[in-house]
């Protein structure tokens, strides 16, 4: 195939590995063995003196097909696919660090990427150190000692602060840290870090990749090197593989991946612009608005403003629970990316088991709430909260 192909192409040719039926669609191998024609055969392949498959815990036709069509469509040499999105981070820090080894990672962070990194990794010794990441001096200065790993959102879980990648990957690569990014709220169709310095990107492709709320995935992207000479061993003895047919679902839905995040980051503007006008609502964060602390960063960052915003209501948590109860058409659901609305609330579901001070330091209210914007029209996603936010006024 030709390596000039534009991303649209990308994500409907990239990966194709047709069979001997020459199949229109990607071929899906359920499989978990392989056989071999003699004894030599198979001493040889475990040898790695054979390019084959031998087992789907270490590689799949199918798998193989999604990790290199994500791969091309991130501009990344190699890519792995696990299980779920944590699977894809647990795996890429932990394949990485040895008892002894520092992290530095922003602190705005999904709520469960923040308890590896603070409760689960310092029990085996690991470092962890914490910093506002919209601070390029907190950066600076937690860099100024040597680190193994830094790890970022850019936009961060829920609130959507923005990290300058080039800036800090500069100051990680002169600490000696490896630069792991989670690009799930941009998506590969929004937000390129490979290309703006960092080393490791890192997905649940359970969110916008597959994208309509049927299967789990995750993916790590990286150099040649990083994935077969520091992950691939880790990966095969701990065994965080995705299955050949949840691969399938997101060789599928990475076919209309650029119509769906394209319309879903339209759709989020819209919204945005008309929450940022309506009385009860205190602060709206969405990258694409002006308003955005960090605004000229993401356009700069950013091919848009993302799927997801963020809004703040006066009130306390009753209001928030008051909108999401009164809501008729938009799904109350932590999961994101989908082709359907989704709202939550933060502080009580995804990031519940961080402290309350914690949330604070992240600027997760009480009354703040996540919205994931899907394909419906816009129109009757901002009907659905005009009536929402009203009931709650009365």
């Amino acid at each position: 195939m030709k390596k000039d192909l534009r991303r649209d192409t990308l994500l409907v040719r990239a990966g194709l590995m047709r069979s001997p039926h020459q199949e229109t669609s990607e071929a899906m191998y359920l499989n978990s063995g392989y056989v071999y024609d003699s004894a030599e055969d198979a001493a040889s392949a475990f040898a790695g003196e054979a390019d084959r498959y031998v087992y789907s815990r270490y590689g799949n036709p199918t798998v193989t097909m999604f990790q290199d069509r994500l791969a091309a469509l991130e501009g990344a040499e190699a890519c792995l696919a696990t299980g779920t999105g944590m699977a894809a981070v647990f795996a890429a820090l932990a394949s990485q660090l040895n008892a002894g080894d520092r992290v530095v990672a922003s602190r705005a962070l999904f709520g469960a990427c923040y308890a590896i990194l603070k409760d689960i990794l310092p029990r085996w010794g690991v470092i962890t150190e914490f910093v506002d990441g919209t601070d390029l001096g907190a950066w600076e200065r937690a860099l100024a000692t040597p680190a193994k790993v830094v790890f970022f959102e850019s936009p961060s879980n829920p609130m959507l602060d923005i990290v300058d990648i080039r800036a800090v990957s500069e100051m990680a690569h002169a600490a000696g840290a490896t630069v792991m990014i989670d690009n799930v709220f941009a998506t590969p169709m929004s937000q390129h870090p490979l290309q703006l310095g960092a080393d490791v990107v890192i997905y649940s492709a359970t969110k916008h990749i597959d994208g309509q709320g049927r299967v789990m995935g995750g993916a790590v992207l990286a150099s040649e090197e990083f994935i077969s000479e520091r992950m691939l061993k880790f990966y095969r003895q701990t065994g965080p593989t995705i299955t050949p047919f949840n691969a399938w679902v997101m060789l599928k839905s990475l076919e209309t991946l650029g119509l769906r995040v394209d319309r879903q980051a339209s759709n989020a503007a819209r919204l945005a612009n008309w929450l940022e006008g309506h009385g009860i609502v205190s602060n709206v964060r969405y990258p694409g608005l002006a308003s955005h602390p960090q605004h000229d960063l993401a356009m700069r960052q950013m091919e848009n403003g993302g799927t997801l915003l963020a809004f703040t209501l006066h009130g306390d948590q009753a209001t928030a629970f008051s909108v999401l109860n009164s809501l008729q058409l938009i799904d109350i659901s932590n999961n994101l990316g989908d082709s359907k609305t989704l709202a939550c609330h933060p502080a009580s579901t995804t990031h519940s088991s961080v402290d309350a001070s914690d949330r604070d330091e992240m600027n997760i209210g009480a009354a703040s709430i996540r919205l994931s914007v899907g394909l419906e029209d816009v129109d009757d996603l901002i009907d659905d909260l005009a009536q929402a936010l009203e009931q709650t006024m009365r």
